[in-house]
């Protein structure tokens, strides 16, 4: 017969009744010690002549009822042999050793910052480049799994996440960063097989084209219209385009050119090879129209030590690489029944006009900072430029002609013997 119901293990509660053990039969018994804030179910037996205590639980987690049922299945363990409390020892062993595992696990975050300071950082001329497009496509998605647990199956979901907002070429782009990724924890020992391994270019965005977009004279005059009417393009935004188109510059060369870098008394722009594709330094001879662009889009940085500040910080930094991005959208809404085109096409356009007007193609490439190919390029270190000067100036001046839509005729270029 039992001896012990809710009835009495309450009123003992309530009073306050105090005591080492009290048995309700078949091994179990309620302990409720001074220090204890409620009862403590035990169950007692013996194993190859020896007591043992296994404590099951509190009597506010573990009613009667259930204390009797729990008992009953672990004295038939018993007879069978079975240590129960050695076997939940090792479970709470287990349980505690994968606690750990989970707490000092390697995490994809913390990989991908890892591979950023040892591989990136260092190595890259614009490394944040590649933490922003590491951090959006990658990390924001899987960054919280085990890099241990990372499957071929969450690679196509990030190749896959990516496709979705329509970025083909930026999914590219993230499944070589993916291998390059877990090539590292491979090489780290962190895994054995990289997930990213059996992946192509068929499974992200597709074999990519070269691009050939290039503006004709006539669609340049609808960019210079789009450029002053369209929708939230400030004359700022609209300087910078033009000094870009002008100059045939990449698009973060000029956004985060200093002022001490221009010395206009001399038409020219020194811009350090720091921030040039190539590396090299280059003189860029600058055209009277794209001296006074400058000279106005200047007038928005006050003391800004940039040309081009940021909008909201405008004397701790220069303007970010999104802000042009951002208003393309505003001049192609301008230019509805055209191809759509990129701010990089528009450094196509230059050098696809300059051979339109006869501008020798050495002259041109030297225009676009590119190096000069072969034998030639290596024992030819002439920097052209004064001829280079003739040719943006041309150049400008086309531009100017077709802004104020006037008719622009050009006599070519003759290379000089």
């Amino acid at each position: 017969m039992p001896k012990m119901t809710d009835i009495q293990i309450r009123a003992w509660i309530k009073n306050g009744e105090r005591f080492e053990g009290r048995s309700d039969g078949n091994g179990l018994y309620l302990s409720y010690r001074e220090r204890y804030k409620v009862p403590v179910w035990r169950f007692r037996y013996k194993l190859a002549g020896k007591s043992r205590v296994l404590q099951i639980g509190s009597y506010g987690e573990v009613s009667l009822a259930k204390a009797r049922e729990i008992t009953k299945e672990l004295s038939a363990q018993v007879a069978l042999g079975y240590d129960v409390t050695g076997e939940k020892q090792e479970r709470k062993a287990e349980a505690l050793a994968k606690i750990e595992a989970e707490k000092n696990a390697i995490r994809v975050s913390g990989l991908a910052a890892e591979y950023y300071t040892r591989q990136i950082e260092t190595t890259y001329k614009h490394p944040e480049l590649f933490r922003s497009s590491l951090q959006k496509n990658i990390v924001a998605l899987i960054g919280t799994m085990k890099v241990e647990d990372v499957r071929p199956r969450h690679v196509d979901n990030v190749l896959q996440d990516v496709l979705e907002r329509g970025s083909p070429t930026v999914a590219n782009d993230v499944l070589r960063m993916l291998k390059r990724l877990f090539d590292y924890a491979v090489v780290r020992g962190i895994i054995e097989v990289n997930p990213a391994i059996s992946f192509g270019s068929k499974d992200a965005g597709g074999k990519e084209e070269g691009r050939k977009r290039a503006l004709t004279r006539e669609e340049l005059a609808m960019f210079f219209k789009a450029l002053r009417r369209g929708r939230g393009i400030s004359r700022e935004n609209e300087l910078t385009f033009k000094i870009i188109l002008a100059l045939g510059v990449r698009k973060m060369e000029l956004c985060a050119a200093e002022w001490s870098e221009f010395d206009l008394d001399n038409a020219v722009w020194h811009l350090p090879g720091i921030r040039a594709k190539n590396g090299d330094d280059i003189d860029i001879p600058l055209a009277q129209p794209v001296i006074e662009w400058i000279q106005e889009i200047r007038l928005f940085a006050a003391d800004s030590r940039w040309l081009i500040p940021a909008r909201r910080a405008r004397t701790t930094a220069h303007v970010s690489r999104a802000t042009l991005n951002m208003v393309m959208p505003s001049v192609l809404k301008e230019m509805p029944d055209i191809e759509p085109f990129s701010i990089h096409d528009l450094r196509r356009t230059m050098r696809t006009q300059m051979a339109a007007i006869g501008i020798d193609p050495v002259i041109a490439e030297r225009c676009l900072n590119h190096r000069i190919a072969g034998i030639e390029g290596i024992y030819n270190r002439h920097e052209y430029f004064d001829e280079r000067k003739a040719a943006l100036t041309k150049w400008t001046d086309l531009l100017v002609a077709l802004e104020r839509g006037e008719e622009y005729n050009v006599t070519p270029i003759r290379k000089t013997t």
